[in-house]
């Protein structure tokens, strides 16, 4: 039953909404067409291994560059401390536990609504390119970037580094070159097929980069000539990913719709540990702030005239409603979302945030997800004529097999109420323990609150276990009766 739904939203777009219907965003009508969007994102970028946010070493012009002329965000979160869940909060503006993306190699629900559906009942043509990690590359996958509401794409299972071998539309390609450029590249090729049509179009495009093992090529490399060997290739993977993505910018000047196309950039999870530097306290795959604090800048000339910093707390689950509202489209039979459209703070009048945001890391195993081997197994199959591993196409995805208790809470949680940072962790034994923290005062939560303060925490606490409750019902299958 679960599956037949994805088919009917396919079908007749779930009684989508679209511009057509009269659901016509403020955005939309006053721009005569809708804007161009292009979403980016890195792979283990931490807040601070940028040069605009204070990096004494790292080279990043191009980042630097448009921070300086866009919406730049100093509060700006993952939806997870780990990539897979993040990227599922792209696609779906839903905490990624709603729909069972726990870690790393876990895939979205057929089920799901995505950003790339929602965008083509708006006429969008879509494109998604580099790392997907929701689910497979293959032909015939429920969870495959064509089966998530993509019309062309050449993608990886998970992270790539140089001369990578890529899917495009489950057909195993050899390319050559940088995996940043090689990302971006793909990218404009499919903008430029359709910068001159009447339709809009969207472009995914996440790198696979500085994710480890770091291999820079060696121009990038040489600008670290000073540090040690690991840093030379971190940093170098860093300033390869900007010279790729100055190039993409570029390229939508050249092309001549740059005023009208939002480009918006950001990472998927916290700094890597030893290697790079955090907006916080911990690294990726931790709640505190240094595993979701991450870099973000959004330009949109159209309607962001010039520079602008905001220090209201965003995150990735943002994405998702703010892009329908300004394009104009409302899912009907849409599940509940736990991010909120930023489009007052575009239009510089949202000063707080309306809504606090919830995070939670549930103590589920990841999946490894080999891209290489997988994608290298897929082109020597290809070349014998032998059809590829069915067991990795994931035909399960849509099933919901196990239920999860509503009334205990694994892991580590956390409710932002800015300023107020109230962590919830517990352990396998159902101990529960507390921290509250005053992110203005103590970015680095060391100053725990939570005796403290108990009025406070009492209220945060009840609001807290409510999302989370509100979560479980998600996880179980609820959403989609």
């Amino acid at each position: 039953m679960l599956m037949k739904r994805r088919e009917f939203l396919r079908a007749f777009g779930a009684g989508a909404c679209v511009v057509a219907a009269g659901c016509v965003s403020a955005s939309s009508r006053a721009s005569g067409r809708r804007p161009n969007i292009v979403l980016c994102m890195a792979d283990d970028q931490g807040w601070g291994d940028m040069a605009y946010n204070g990096h004494p070493v790292l080279k990043t012009p191009n980042f630097d560059a448009m921070a300086a002329d866009a919406l730049r965000f100093d509060h700006f979160y993952a939806a997870a401390p780990v990539c897979s869940p993040t990227r599922g909060s792209v696609m779906t503006g839903r905490h990624p536990n709603r729909f069972g993306c726990f870690k790393w190699g876990h895939t979205l629900r057929p089920q799901e609504i995505t950003v790339a559906e929602a965008l083509k009942k708006a006429g969008y043509v879509t494109g998604h390119f580099g790392k997907w990690h929701l689910g497979s590359a293959r032909k015939g996958s429920p969870v495959n970037p064509g089966a998530s509401g993509f019309d062309e794409w050449l993608s990886a299972p998970n992270f790539f580094d140089n001369d990578p071998i890529l899917s495009r539309e489950g057909v195993a390609v050899q390319t050559k070159g940088e995996s940043s450029m090689v990302t971006v590249d793909a990218a404009i090729e499919f903008i430029r097929k359709h910068a001159e049509t009447p339709q809009p179009f969207l472009a995914v495009v996440w790198f696979g980069s500085p994710h480890g093992p770091h291999q820079a090529i060696e121009k990038d490399r040489a600008l670290y000539a000073d540090q040690n060997q690991k840093q030379q290739h971190f940093y170098g993977e860093i300033t390869g990913m900007d010279r790729a993505f100055g190039k993409l910018r570029n390229e939508l000047r050249t092309l001549g719709i740059r005023e009208n196309t939002i480009l918006w950039y950001c990472s998927d999870n916290g700094g890597l540990p030893n290697l790079g530097t955090t907006g916080g306290r911990a690294n990726k795959g931790s709640v505190y702030e240094g595993g979701l604090r991450v870099p973000a800048i959004l330009e949109w000339p159209a309607r962001i005239s010039g520079h602008r910093v905001t220090k209201v707390p965003c995150n990735t689950c943002d994405i998702y409603p703010t892009l329908l509202e300004i394009v104009g489209v409302r899912m009907e039979n849409q599940p509940p979302l736990d991010g909120i459209s930023l489009t007052g703070l575009i239009a510089g009048g949202m000063k707080r945030r309306p809504k606090p945001m919830g995070f939670w890391d549930y103590p589920e195993r990841g999946i490894s997800v080999p891209s290489h081997k997988w994608m290298s197994e897929l082109l020597e199959s290809q070349k014998a004529g032998r059809a590829g591993d069915p067991a990795r196409l994931r035909p399960d995805a849509g099933e919901i097999t196990k239920q999860y208790p509503e009334d205990t809470f694994d892991g580590h949680a956390a409710w932002i109420d800015w300023p107020w940072k109230l962590h919830r962790i517990q352990d396998k034994n159902a101990k529960i323990k507390w921290e509250l923290y005053n992110l203005v005062e103590d970015t680095g939560e060391q100053d725990d609150l939570f005796a403290r303060d108990s009025d406070r925490a009492k209220y945060m606490k009840s609001q807290l276990e409510a999302w989370q409750r509100s979560v479980v019902r998600s996880l179980n299958g609820k959403d989609y009766h």
